[in-house]
């Protein structure tokens, strides 16, 4: 892994990367360590290496699968390889290819490439990133095709998705905020591509700009990504930028733990950003809150769920209550409170679902080295026993989440780990 970077090198990097820099690469020069510097930097915050290296493969030559709804992508190599990489490309070809969507010879990019985001990147940000790519080990592997079923496979079909999902530009500063949260902005909606997971999908791949950030299911992955504007999801309008930046920076804070696709994240990406960034991120975050906590209404009446509740509580006293507490208080940041926690009550119950079923742990980042885990109990518990402990967890302690079924549980039981 690479070293984390600290706030002063990375001034240090802002103030030596000039285009003149670049320039003197692309002419074969000594490359630029500073602006290298910068753009690996920058390719850590727009979390390229999760989706450009395979499981065991090199990094950025791509190859790794990407499953969707109309099938497989296979990720692209971009590693400096001159015929099967981005070797012969420019800095104006990597521009082009982030801002626009599309490869140095016009043809179309499959938006599982996130350049509805990457747009907003600025050219002095993506010439560092291209700088950066350039530097690392030069892979000869070629692109795998993609498998896609009919009609998805034909490129063309694209350009009716842009018009539908695809806006131009990089990123306008909103001159009436603060340069803190503009740069937070920046970094969410450009580099960070938050929005991939935190907007709605809709049946065509796409997402309605207003729809941002308002949470839904992930395709293919079976993980909500909840809302970043409501209070009543993940929105942290009632969060300490403390909180939210521990969150983003180490896996864990006071207030909740990150698993699953989000762990991911942490890893590969926001734990080398730097205090700033990650406190600008966390500025702009509690800002597009919208709304006050408030709790839904529960469909769990006391005639109908003595047996529901007792067999939950019978199940949570003897497997969960030693680390989350007899009253869910848990014992943070290792073990997230349940009681009063809004992830546990949201409409949608996959994730607690699948925490009690597969288990899991927050990443291993710099400030949480050695993470706590939660064991799995698919083996342990039956589809009823998970039903009734995830039901009593959502509406015990205050809590006022929907109950869920035992076929809830077991359509997720059978889902693959992502």
């Amino acid at each position: 892994m690479t070293p984390r970077f600290s706030l002063g090198i990375f001034v240090t990097v802002l103030a030596l990367a000039t285009p003149h820099a670049l320039q003197a690469q692309e002419a074969g020069a000594k490359p630029d360590p500073a602006l290298i510097a910068k753009g690996e930097y920058l390719a850590r915050a727009g979390d390229c290496i999760a989706c450009h290296t395979a499981p065991e493969g090199a990094i950025f030559a791509g190859g790794r699968a990407m499953p969707t709804p109309f099938g497989v992508i296979y990720t692209s190599n971009i590693t400096p390889d001159a015929t099967t990489g981005i070797g012969k490309w420019t800095a104006e070809d990597f521009y082009q290819t982030m801002h626009r969507g599309r490869f140095p010879d016009g043809g179309l990019l499959y938006p599982a490439m996130p350049f509805a985001s990457y747009t907003k990147v600025t050219r002095e940000d993506s010439d560092a990133i291209y700088a950066y790519l350039r530097s690392v080990p030069a892979v000869a592997q070629q692109n795998r095709p993609h498998d896609l079923s009919f009609p998805y496979n034909n490129r063309s079909l694209i350009l009716g998705w842009r018009t539908l999902f695809f806006t131009e530009g990089e990123f306008k500063q909103d001159h009436d905020k603060s340069a803190e949260w503009n740069r937070g902005a920046y970094l969410v909606e450009g580099l960070g591509h938050c929005g991939m997971c935190h907007t709605p999908i809709n049946a065509l791949g796409g997402n309605s700009e207003s729809q941002a950030f308002q949470g839904g299911l992930i395709p293919m992955q079976n993980w909500y990504a909840p809302s970043l504007t409501s209070n009543k999801e993940a929105g942290l309008g009632e969060w300490s930028i403390e909180d939210i930046s521990d969150l983003l920076q180490k896996g864990v804070s006071k207030r909740g733990v990150v698993y699953g696709p989000m762990a991911d994240v942490v890893y590969n990406s926001l734990q080398y950003l730097n205090d700033a960034d990650t406190r600008a991120m966390a500025v702009y975050l509690k800002s597009i809150a919208t709304d006050s906590p408030r709790a839904p209404v529960s469909n769990i009446s006391s005639s109908e769920s003595s047996l529901l509740l007792s067999l939950g509580k019978t199940v949570y006293d003897s497997q969960c209550a030693v680390c989350h507490g007899t009253k869910g208080e848990g014992k943070p940041p290792h073990y997230p409170p349940l009681a009063g926690n809004q992830s546990i009550q949201m409409e949608s119950a996959v994730n607690p679902i699948r925490m009690v079923l597969n288990g899991g742990y927050p990443p291993g980042t710099a400030g949480n080295p050695m993470p706590y885990g939660m064991p799995p109990f698919a083996v342990s518990l039956s589809d009823d026993q998970v039903a009734a402990v995830v039901s009593y967890i959502r509406s015990t302690w205050g809590n006022r989440g929907t109950a869920v079924t035992a076929a809830d549980a077991n359509h997720l039981r059978s889902v693959p780990l992502q």
